[in-house]
């Protein structure tokens, strides 16, 4: 269960401090990687529901064994996201600097899947 608390606290610092700064960058995005954003309301939504994801991090390194369940959910948001990255990489839909976080969130995901399958035993008790 040590294993899952350290994954999941890690994944979510990880995620604040990659993610926050996203909420200041919205005008300088449209400037370095063009074309500008032209729907903030779908951009800070994407931000903040990536910003809440970290505190469920937080939250399921509290207590593992107990929300193992929600550990399937956060497998797919890493999984998932790491999956599109590279995709759009592989069809140059996005640069090589912006693989390096989809490969982090492939990383975090495979660790949830190990944090899922140690937590069961303990689950089951």
């Amino acid at each position: 269960m040590k294993f899952a608390k350290i994954v999941f606290l890690i994944a979510g610092i990880w995620g604040v401090l990659v993610i926050t700064p996203l909420f200041f960058m919205f005008n300088l995005i449209g400037r370095q990687d063009p074309p500008v954003i032209t729907h903030p309301g779908f951009y800070y939504g994407f931000v903040t529901t990536a910003l809440a994801w970290q505190i469920a991090f937080f939250v399921i390194a509290t207590r593992p064994a107990r929300l193992r369940a929600f550990m399937l959910p956060a497998m797919f948001e890493k999984i998932g996201y790491g999956i599109v990255v590279v995709i759009l990489f592989l069809q140059s839909r996005m640069r090589s600097s912006d693989l390096v976080f989809g490969c982090v969130d492939l990383l975090l995901g495979v660790l949830f899947i190990a944090a899922f399958f140690k937590t069961r035993q303990v689950a089951g008790t």
